[in-house]
């Protein structure tokens, strides 16, 4: 099979050959149709994830495709089956195994590009929004990087929730694309001053950051007494260090959330959540935003695309068989 492999954290991935894979105990094989891409794989690519596999490994966390085999002791899902899978790695290939239980079948609208652009950032997003800040309706969300993976679905999901969402991204593109997903309030993080903008729309309930660095602590000074902060990541390189002070006299929570963490200790938190998310998508209610689309020949170019921040919503790349 075709596959974009990583041999070493000191060279860039390339597109090569590997042998298929059989799927072991508790596996599905999956006919892999699509794959999203995510800013977790650029880290990948220099061992600074937090999961990250001895190379040689295939990259690519979610995926979506057709279940070609299963491994001893699956009954479900059954050959044939369309899901969507989050693996950690292997999805840049044209077949990968993957555990079965984290595989799930996918509503009959839903195409495999699409799918492939669902889990991570939906169900981070929600993860983050509902069990973790417990957003009720009629509070103000602050949403920085609204325009990309993450940031837009977290403003999507903050307006179905019942939120006012105030969505921060850099030039009038973004936040266009921020719009569209229902955002309340726009702020162009290169000309506008964040503190400023949400302090005079009266402060922030709840703060979703994946971008972290100098976006974070502005964020921090436009909150609310009790406002929940949400750290989700940190695309600007940059971690920022929390004034505890700051933190105690406003009342303030910091909330961190690895969404693929919830997998090894409370897997039900992503189970219940993506059941949510899967009927909120077949009833009308979600649009997975995809920017662009590029086969698998162009992996690296996909990712540039991330790594240059020229994408809006997710990346995909298709699987040609």
């Amino acid at each position: 099979m075709r596959a974009f492999t990583l041999t070493s954290f000191e060279a860039p991935p390339r597109l090569g050959t590997r042998p298929d894979p059989t799927p072991g105990p508790g596996e599905i094989g999956v006919r892999i149709g699509a794959c999203g891409l995510n800013f977790a794989d650029l880290l990948m690519m220099t061992g600074q994830y937090q999961e990250t596999p001895e190379p040689p490994f295939v990259l690519g966390m979610e995926v979506a495709g057709r279940v070609d085999a299963v491994g001893p002791g699956v009954t479900s899902p059954a050959p044939g089956t369309r899901v969507a899978v989050f693996g950690g790695a292997g999805g840049l290939a044209e077949y990968g195994c993957f555990p079965a239980d984290r595989a799930v079948a996918l509503p009959d609208g839903m195409d495999l590009i699409e799918a492939a652009a669902f889990q991570v950032a939906y169900g981070t997003s929600h993860v983050a929004l509902d069990h973790k800040a417990r957003l009720q309706p009629g509070e103000t969300l602050l949403v920085l990087g609204a325009a990309g993976g993450v940031g837009l679905t977290a403003v999507e999901l903050g307006k179905i929730m019942g939120a006012r969402v105030i969505a921060c991204a850099r030039g009038a593109d973004k936040l266009d694309v921020a719009r569209q997903a229902g955002a309340d309030h726009l702020i162009d993080t290169r000309t506008q001053d964040i503190r400023a903008e949400c302090k005079a729309l009266g402060g922030a309930d709840v703060v979703f950051d994946p971008v972290g660095g100098a976006l974070f602590k502005t964020a921090l000074r436009a909150c609310k007494p009790e406002a929940r902060l949400l750290v989700v990541g940190f695309a600007s390189g940059e971690v920022p260090q929390i004034p505890a002070n700051h933190l105690l006299v406003k009342n303030l929570s910091v909330l961190g959330l690895y969404w693929g963490g919830y997998l090894s200790f409370r897997p039900e938190v992503v189970t219940q959540s993506l059941a949510t998310l899967f009927a909120w998508y077949a009833e009308g209610h979600l649009a997975p935003h995809v920017s662009h689309v590029m086969p698998l020949a162009e992996a690296a170019e996909a990712l540039e695309l991330l790594r240059a921040r020229k994408s809006t919503g997710k990346v995909v790349v298709r699987i040609p068989h």
